[in-house]
């Protein structure tokens, strides 16, 4: 909808349909709403003058002016301030010449348009898919976009947890789908109002992360370097265990990837959650992994399985049962990502340098290992101890009020500022 000046000159010499579309609307730029309509269909200079403005409904409808061939530009600019100044006082037009713009039902724009946007913009399009496909199609597919309710989208909220047994989690996700698709057609100019947008989400913490002793990370690794073991899986274990690689990064690593000399292992931004490239520091043992393979230089990637000559698409099926001969039935593969950040915690290492490790793009997501630090806070808190007990010879010396030593109970004197 091009904005141009209308003047008559325009519509006797530029009042065309360009070639590859159906119609065009020219939008007049002193008159807000006010426009020229022309399809492919009718001849250079024909078109119909419009009002475009929003009905009693808050939807956009047009109101016919005239043809240009029987109306002048000059009494149809005049019509559209009139009809304007009218609608600003609450009379909306009632005439045969109203048109209202085609609403599209929530299906009809989720199935032609919105996955038709989304499959080549988010990785995740097919969990979105099913998602509408089994929980909100049945509830909103039939109705308009501008007949949605907040009301009802609050309840089918509150339905995906009662009835359909959701996790809060799901649910929240079905509820985003919501927005983000009528936000989609918002900017697209469907609708104006987004029902699920003030729909408060539960914003359950429901993440899950096992982690294990000392003694049950022996039998974990005695298990997966059993000969008698799935040679293959074990390996993409260990490999998950040493660099804190998420499992779909692992099962579709290249070896066109992974640069030995410089132990560093490149994500693609394709694979990588976040949408970029990271790279993955590669340790002793993610290094011994490597040579220990024996796919280099035969296929394309790491870990390949030798019945189908492609690379793993799931390992769960033997995961399950490593876990279980190892005692370990709660052990999920994604666990071994958080042992791996754990084991750099309690060694010391910043969360800034865990971050790094892990890929996080936001701090946030790594503050969930704060709480594993217990010696590297006890180390920060020791040395407020030794800065206190380093002032006793001074402050028995002069006779100073005494202050009890948290960290070991005795009474040290310190001063108080006046």
């Amino acid at each position: 909808m091009p904005v141009v000046k209308l003047t008559q000159d325009f519509i006797a010499t530029k009042l065309v349909c360009p070639e590859g579309k159906t119609k065009i609307e020219f939008c007049c730029d002193l008159v807000k709403g006010f426009m020229v309509e022309c399809r492919a269909t009718t001849s250079p200079g024909e078109g119909t003058y419009y009002l475009r403005y929003r009905n009693e409904r808050d939807t956009t409808a047009y109101e016919k002016l005239g043809r240009t061939t029987d109306v002048a530009l000059m009494d149809a600019r005049k019509s559209a301030k009139t009809l304007k100044a009218e609608i600003a006082l609450g009379a909306y037009p009632k005439g045969a010449g109203t048109v209202t713009a085609t609403m599209p039902k929530f299906s009809t724009f989720m199935e032609t348009s919105y996955f038709d946007h989304i499959r080549s913009r988010k990785r995740s399009w097919a969990s979105d898919e099913s998602l509408y496909r089994n929980y909100l199609k049945a509830d909103f597919g039939h109705l308009p976009l501008d007949q949605i309710t907040r009301q009802q989208v609050q309840l089918m909220h509150t339905k995906l947890r009662t009835e359909k047994k959701l996790a809060p989690a799901t649910a929240d996700h079905g509820l985003k789908l919501m927005r983000q698709a009528i936000n989609l057609a918002i900017s697209w100019e469907l609708c104006t109002v987004n029902p699920a947008a003030k729909v408060p989400l539960y914003g359950v913490d429901n993440k899950v992360e096992n982690y294990i002793n000392d003694e049950q990370l022996q039998r974990l690794l005695t298990i997966l370097r059993d000969p008698g073991s799935p040679r293959s899986v074990c390996q993409i274990a260990l490999f998950l265990l040493s660099t804190g690689a998420r499992l779909n990064e692992a099962l579709t690593a290249r070896w066109a990837d992974v640069d030995v000399a410089n132990r560093v292992w490149r994500v693609p931004a394709s694979v990588s959650k976040s949408g970029k490239v990271r790279a993955i520091p590669l340790n002793d043992s993610a290094l011994e992994i490597t040579r220990q393979l024996d796919t280099r230089g035969e296929f394309e990637h790491l870990f390949v399985n030798r019945q189908t000559g492609k690379p793993y698409t799931t390992i769960m099926k033997v995961w399950s049962r490593l876990r279980a001969k190892a005692g370990l039935p709660f052990l999920r593969i994604h666990d071994l990502r958080h042992m791996y950040a754990s084991f750099l915690v309690n060694s010391g290492r910043t969360l800034y340098e865990v971050q790094a490790c892990l890929g996080h793009s936001d701090p946030k997501v790594t503050q969930r290992y704060a709480h594993l630090s217990t010696k590297s806070l006890q180390d920060a808190a020791n040395s407020a101890s030794i800065m206190i007990r380093g002032t006793m010879p001074v402050a028995v010396a002069m006779d100073l009020p005494l202050l009890v030593d948290l960290a070991n109970s005795e009474p040290v004197e310190m001063a108080v500022a006046a």
